[in-house]
């Protein structure tokens, strides 16, 4: 018997699950069509994400902002326009306040969607419906920031193109930079831009902080720029206020019923807020765009042309007295041809500059040259380089400041330098050299210490004399290197900074360390106290009343021909640098360091101080007290008859005695000098003298002003016989390096010795060859000549003492 078939499974009404979709509709036209539609969706969704990603997004969204120049204190001084000539600042900090009010307002699903809010969109699409007209959009943040970077009428394909812009944005961008970029490119009418631009020109301060009605103010403007945006002096300002305050007070309004306005700090009362932003009248547009510190701006924008917000060190207090002693100069100075100026102001602890003058602003000064940044070219610096000669001999333990040193007019193979007032000393102590500005003694002292030497330790200390330096040569201790005012700078603050460079810090977070010492402690403070001395004759005639600041230590200098005029100097806390001068070089007999910047520099100082006292100025341990001649400043000999001390570094005091007293016998009835030979039978007393070198002696005899010299011999006794002379310059194994391109004879090297008898005559001889005669202790000029040399000196009784030297 055949087996009956299984009974067939009870038919449903419809699939559970997938399968639905696979059986259902059972028509097979409408299955493939529902197919044809469900791939093409995914195919259109697909076109979709990979359009988002590989079109590239709008151009104007890279767009270079406006360059912001600000103070120490992130107050703007200086706005440039952007390269496409709109005032567009990037914001950096916005009130949370004005945030949170324009997500309220605008866009209060900002931080969930994804550039298209799909709840406003039907809200706007039912509203618009019922109410016969467009009344609302629903353009997101997103879509708007679209709009102001690609404009396009206002359409439904428009529309289109905004959400998918849109997506775009969000695909690629994080909601912060979307909002970011949406703050920049805000519009506030004509050329301005954003909240940051739009906040300093309504109400004069960026928009960090902002009140309820200003706050309303900036979310009205944006609603519609070309009716709302206050036009001054426009005919139809009044009328274009009034519609703006308006709309100020109906967004206020809107804001407080959505509790929107909370965080402002005003009043949290909604009543007491409506009511004082109703009160607060509509005047806006008097406040242009800070132009302030206008050359440092532009150097620094050229510096720095990668940054677009340029956060300086300056001082706002410290630019505005600085620049205001350098205008009153100015003014007095324009009858006297005198165009031009710099101030240059540094906190040398931090090394940070808190002040930068880069010229005068006068129509004569803007005439020729005035848009020049001063501070930044490089001038011939006069004598302001002479204290680091000074505090570079002294960290030597060649000299201390109360040294007696020659000061008398020598050749120096066809140049001879001067002082300023064309006379000389003879001999003076090396303080009162610095004090009084000589050049002679300095020239000398830098032929002691090194050219090569000298501009090292100018370049470790940050300063770079370019293509003067090699050329310069000795002069460079009296203005033949050029330097400009920030290197001047950067030199006068490692001295206020006890000998330890620090590289000048002009922007907010830059890295500006200390770098290895490059003068003693001990040597720079010797140095700050003789640069404090009130009685000298570069104090200038304005301070002579009121005196200089106190605790101030200050050195001038003017250049060759009047072409420049410097000061500089400092506290315990400041470094400034002044000058005066024409960028074209014309000279002006005005331009007088003592009497045009030394009181800018004075005015300069005391101002920052604002009259309060300055600290004191300690020595530093490593100075200690030495004993020393008081009539010659030199260690004391065993003739000296007074002796005082002074401070020296321990490290490195001289070692060279007092050569300048000279002990000697007399026959007390005749007052001759006796010697060994011729002593018995007679009454003898013993005596010191102060003997200067023979060429000083010369110079104070023909200019009147001779010492007494030593007696003379008593004929019966023959004077002792002369020990060697013993060669001073060229120093042992001394190697001598000649500079390119300058002829020999400008780089002669001095010959001198030291004899027993002073003022004995010497001869000498380099390889055999005559060079010249004459005292033994003024200089016979040699030009060297490359290769090793014996340079011989030979006295009158023949003895002589050789030594070789290396030219390089």
């Amino acid at each position: 018997m055949q087996t009956p078939p299984p009974p067939a499974p009870p038919v449903t009404s419809a699939p559970a699950g997938w399968r639905r979709l696979l059986v259902w509709p059972r028509r097979r036209w409408l299955r493939r069509l529902l197919w044809g539609a469900m791939l093409g969706l995914a195919a259109l969704y697909l076109t979709f994400r990979i359009l988002v990603v590989v079109l590239p997004l709008p151009g104007r969204l890279s767009a270079a902002d406006a360059t912001v120049v600000e103070y120490r204190d992130g107050t703007v001084a200086h706005v440039f326009l952007s390269a496409d000539d709109r005032w567009r600042i990037a914001p950096t900090e916005v009130d949370p306040a004005y945030i949170e009010a324009l997500i309220a307002l605008e866009d209060r699903r900002f931080w969930s969607h994804g550039g298209v809010d799909p709840i406003a969109v039907g809200r706007a699409v039912i509203g618009n419906f019922v109410a016969g007209q467009r009344m609302s959009g629903a353009s997101t943040l997103t879509m708007q920031l679209v709009r102001l970077l690609e404009p396009r009428p206002r359409t439904w394909r428009s529309k289109f193109i905004e959400a998918f812009r849109a997506a775009q944005l969000e695909h690629h961008l994080s909601k912060a930079e979307i909002l970011h970029h949406y703050l920049r490119f805000v519009p506030y009418g004509r050329n301005l831009e954003g909240v940051e631009a739009a906040s300093l020109a309504y109400f004069g301060h960026r928009a960090d902080v902002l009140s309820a009605a200003e706050i309303g103010i900036l979310l009205a403007v944006p609603q519609g720029p070309r009716t709302r945006a206050p036009l001054p002096g426009h005919p139809q300002a009044e009328r274009r206020a009034a519609v703006l305050g308006a709309a100020r007070d109906h967004i206020v309004h809107k804001l407080l019923e959505r509790g929107a306005l909370h965080a402002t700090g005003q009043n949290p009362d909604p009543v007491a807020v409506r009511a004082e932003v109703a009160a607060t009248p509509v005047t806006l547009g008097d406040h242009p765009f800070p132009r302030e510190v206008r050359h440092a701006a532009r150097w620094l924008a050229e510096q720095h042309p990668e940054l677009r917000r340029i956060a300086t060190t300056l001082d706002r207090g410290a630019q505005r007295v600085a620049e205001a002693q350098a205008e009153r100069q100015g003014h007095a100075l324009r009858d006297d041809g005198v165009t031009h100026a710099s101030v240059v102001v540094v906190d040398h602890a931090s090394g940070e500059v808190r002040a930068l003058v880069g010229n005068l602003d006068t129509p004569r000064s803007r005439a020729t040259g005035g848009d020049i940044a001063a501070f930044a070219t490089p001038r011939a610096t006069g004598s302001t380089l002479k204290p680091f000669i000074y505090a570079m001999a002294i960290d030597a333990g060649l000299v201390l400041p109360g040294f007696l040193v020659t000061d008398l007019p020598h050749n120096r193979g066809g140049w001879q330098p001067r002082n300023f007032d064309g006379r000389y000393l003879g001999i003076v102590r090396l303080e009162d050299a610095l004090s009084r500005s000589l050049n002679v003694p300095f020239v000398d002292l830098l032929d002691r210490i090194g050219l090569r030497n000298f501009l090292s330790r100018i370049e470790q200390m940050g300063a770079h004399g370019g293509g003067t330096a090699t050329e310069a040569g000795l002069a460079a201790a009296i203005g033949a290197l050029e330097l400009s005012p920030l290197d001047l700078a950067t030199l006068y603050a490692t001295l206020g900074r006890g000998g330890v460079p620090r590289p000048l810090k002009i922007l907010r977070g830059a890295d500006n360390p200390e770098t290895s010492r490059v003068l003693g402690a001990g040597a720079t403070w010797l140095t700050r106290q003789t640069l404090s001395r009130r009685d000298r004759p570069d104090f200038p005639r304005r301070r002579r009343a009121s005196g200089a600041p106190a605790q101030t230590w200050w050195k001038t200098g003017t250049s060759s021909g009047h072409r420049d005029a410097w000061a500089a100097g400092g506290d315990r806390q400041h470094t400034a640098v002044v000058w005066f001068g024409n960028l074209d070089g014309r000279r002006s007999r005005a331009l007088l360091g003592s009497e045009v910047s030394a009181p800018v520099l004075f005015d300069v100082l005391e101002g920052l101080r604002g009259g309060a006292p300055s600290a004191g100025d300690p020595p530093p341990d490593e100075l200690v007290e030495v004993e020393v001649c008081a009539a010659t400043g030199w260690p004391a000999g065993p003739h000296c008859p007074q002796r005082t001390r002074a401070l020296a570094l321990a490290r490195n005091v001289p070692t060279v005695v007092d050569p300048f007293h000279h002990a000697y016998q007399v026959d007390a009835d005749t007052g001759l000098r006796v010697g060994p030979g011729c002593r018995t039978g007679r009454t003898l007393r013993d005596e010191v003298a102060l003997v200067f070198p023979a060429d000083v002696r010369r110079y104070l005899a023909e200019s009147g002003r001779a010492g007494s010299p030593l007696p003379a011999w008593d004929p019966a006794c023959a004077p002792p016989p002369a020990a060697p002379p013993r060669i001073v310059r060229p120093r042992a194994d001394q190697l001598v390096l000649r500079i390119p391109g300058i002829s020999p004879e400008a780089q002669a090297l001095p010959l001198t010795a030291e004899v027993s008898e002073p003022g004995a005559e010497v001869s000498w001889f380099v390889d055999g060859a005559w060079v010249g005669t004459g005292p033994a202790e003024v200089p016979v000029w040699w030009p060297p000549v490359p290769g090793e040399h014996a340079v011989r000196v030979v006295d009158a009784a023949g003895n002589a003492t050789e030594r070789k030297v290396r030219v390089q």
